[in-house]
């Protein structure tokens, strides 16, 4: 007999909903972060890419969803979605971008200390400063809204019929 109670998705609070002055704020701070990254020379199919990657890693799907549309919106291909969560063992992202998703993956999971030196190494000898600061701000930012869609189990539903 086990002392956990399951919470059926139909009784998870909205956390966005249940407190919207904090959800604005974090909002406000996303916003930010993609001014920073605009100002850094970071192109948005860079900054969808990242999002992306750090849902996968987290595992939330509504953000998947909603960046997977947003990444396409800017021209991002199916090969490099469709191989992004392998993207260390392709040719398909540039060195640029590679850099960006390193410390996306070392912001995500920061106890890892040997990955986030490694990671911010390879970012110093290929992102400027600006960027640098840039992508770890989008990487905070995804992190906090993938916790609030998947603490409130936010529902991916299907598209309806092209």
């Amino acid at each position: 007999m086990s002392d956990v109670t399951v919470v059926p998705a139909d009784r998870r609070v909205f956390v966005d909903k249940q407190s919207p002055g904090a959800y604005k704020a974090l909002l406000a701070a996303a916003e930010a972060a993609r001014e920073a990254a605009a100002a850094a020379g970071l192109d948005r199919r860079l900054i969808e890419l990242v999002n992306l990657r750090v849902s996968q890693i987290n595992g939330c799907a509504y953000c998947l969803h909603v960046h997977t549309r947003a990444a396409i919106r800017e021209g991002e291909t199916s090969q490099r979605l469709g191989v992004l969560a392998a993207w260390r063992d392709t040719e398909v992202f540039t060195e640029h971008e590679r850099a960006a998703l390193g410390l996306a993956e070392a912001t995500t999971s920061p106890a890892d200390a040997a990955l986030q030196d490694a990671a911010y190494g390879v970012a110093r000898a290929v992102l400027g400063e600006e960027e640098i600061s840039a992508v770890i701000w989008v990487a905070i930012t995804i992190n906090s809204f993938n916790r609030v869609s998947i603490l409130s189990k936010h529902p991916v539903r299907p598209a309806p019929a092209r």
